[in-house]
């Protein structure tokens, strides 16, 4: 019997070696996202310093607590994302089975968990010293819309990074998109109430209506006409590429609105923004870890696994931001979380792209994938 051994781990280091530099998928924007979230600060803290009556003036276009501007932005953030989700894939859910059950799992009835845990064990009881216990609470309510949004759209840039597969990746993100639906609500109305925040249930489900349902009916609605009248040849390598540029603009432009109205706050406590980003750190490759082993102990290929515990690791945070708003004010300290949340996550992410790209030898050879690899 002839020993193939040798062969399989050549093609395995093949495979390897042929995962893409980790900034190979990312345009500049998201290769320097913390760059430009940091700059949105500055920008923002200016405007709210020398400029107060900007954000005075746009305080009163509202609509059942519902900033007019802010939302317009933040639909022009999530639409072009709910755009890439095609909702056929779920037809294909029965294929590896395993990789989704780790998904869905982590994603909703893990990390919206551990995030609660971990982030009451800093903002209430280790920082209890440093931040007062309402501003606490306010901390907390944030990083609970964070953990109860996992990622959508920047999920296809770390799989492509890890060499993930990517019709598998868009069946996960579509599935969890769907979950979303049903189960964002409920998670963060139980979770802000064992918090004992007050849970404004009518503005919870506006957000839901507001960011969620529409965006995604819309996206739906416009890609089923455009790939019907033009083709999804048109609609992927033409008209994507246009509306993905709507996103960084809008992001950028909430952000430095979020922080005129956040100025004062944080030129008042400059710390705060180290201390809110250490949970969310740890939450990070705490989920990742969990869904990576996972998917390594039930033997699920690379190109299934590293996506999947990348859906959870990373957030949502467009839609953590519009809900924090919606629920809590441009002015609030759940606000400011889920803006700390952009901040931190593209360098925890490569980080765990390499991570994850350096442990390929660790899971089951995809033969599939590894043909697809080039030379």
């Amino acid at each position: 019997m002839t020993d193939t051994t040798p062969a399989t781990d050549a093609v395995d280091d093949a495979a390897a070696d042929a995962a893409p530099k980790t900034t190979e998928g990312m345009n500049t924007f998201e290769r320097l996202l913390t760059v430009w979230v940091a700059l949105a600060i500055i920008a923002g803290i200016g405007v709210g310093y020398f400029l107060p009556g900007v954000p005075e003036t746009l305080s009163r276009f509202e609509y059942a607590s519902v900033s007019i501007p802010v939302a317009i932005l933040i639909w022009a953030m999530i639409f072009p994302m709910m755009l890439m989700i095609d909702f056929a894939s779920v037809l294909r859910i029965g294929r590896q089975p395993k990789g989704l059950i780790v998904t869905t799992s982590v994603n909703w009835l893990i990390k919206p968990f551990t995030m609660f845990a971990i982030a009451w064990l800093f903002f209430m009881v280790i920082y209890s010293r440093w931040i007062p216990e309402d501003l606490a609470r306010q901390y907390l309510a944030g990083a609970i819309l964070l953990g109860a949004a996992p990622c959508t759209a920047m999920v296809f840039v770390w799989s492509f990074l890890t060499r993930g597969d990517a019709a598998y990746t868009l069946v996960q993100v579509s599935v969890n998109d769907l979950i979303m639906l049903v189960a964002f609500a409920p998670i963060v109305i139980l979770l802000l109430g064992i918090s004992d925040i007050a849970v404004p249930w009518n503005t919870i489900g506006l957000s839901v209506l507001l960011y969620i349902v529409i965006p995604l009916t819309a996206a739906y609605l416009t890609r089923l006409v455009l790939i019907k009248k033009r083709g999804f040849e048109w609609f992927s390598g033409v008209f994507m590429p246009r509306a993905a540029k709507v996103t960084p603009a809008a992001l950028i432009i909430t952000l430095v609105l979020l922080f005129a109205f956040q100025g004062d706050v944080i030129l008042s406590n400059p710390l705060h923004i180290l201390l809110i980003a250490i949970p969310l750190t740890i939450q990070t490759f705490l989920i990742f870890f969990i869904a990576y082993g996972w998917a390594k102990i039930w033997r699920i290929p690379h190109n299934i696994a590293a996506p999947g515990a990348m859906i959870g690791a990373s957030n949502f945070f467009e839609l953590a931001v519009a809900v924090a708003i919606t629920i809590f004010g441009l002015q609030s300290g759940a606000a400011l979380v889920t803006v700390v949340g952009v901040l931190v996550e593209v360098p925890i992410m490569l980080a765990l792209v390499r991570i994850a790209n350096r442990t390929r030898h660790c899971f089951p050879a995809c033969p599939a994938a590894a043909a697809q690899a080039p030379a």
